[in-house]
């Protein structure tokens, strides 16, 4: 199957895994999407079965994904009174680029004087 550009194939990601106890579960998803760049969140038990699976929209706003996933943190928060630890699994973006590649030469008057002759 031809990957399509922009997909996630194509796309390296970051992977994290961070131990969570039950009663800050919901703090703690609710703080890695106010990062903004994480592209999906998977909850786990110790033994590592995923409980839940929350991908991420870049284009979304933190206001629209928190609303959004208002159930989910329910159910997360009410899992949480009941399980005593969680397992994060987190996808991150890669960082962007600081320095995006020049299109043209570093020295502009260089340009002119190969324009003029």
């Amino acid at each position: 199957m031809p990957k399509r550009p922009g997909s996630d194939a194509e796309t390296p990601t970051q992977h994290e895994q961070i131990e969570v106890p039950g009663n800050a579960l919901v703090d703690q998803i609710k703080e890695l999407i106010r990062q903004g760049n994480i592209r999906r969140l998977i909850v786990r038990r110790p033994s590592g079965e995923a409980l839940v699976e929350i991908p991420l929209t870049a284009g979304l706003g933190v206001a629209t994904l928190l609303t959004l996933f208002a159930p989910v943190l329910a159910a997360l928060a009410a899992m949480g009174a009941l399980i005593a630890q969680f397992r994060v699994e987190i996808q991150r973006a890669p960082p962007a680029s600081e320095d995006p590649p020049r299109s043209g030469p570093a020295d502009p008057q260089h340009d002119r004087d190969d324009w003029l002759r």
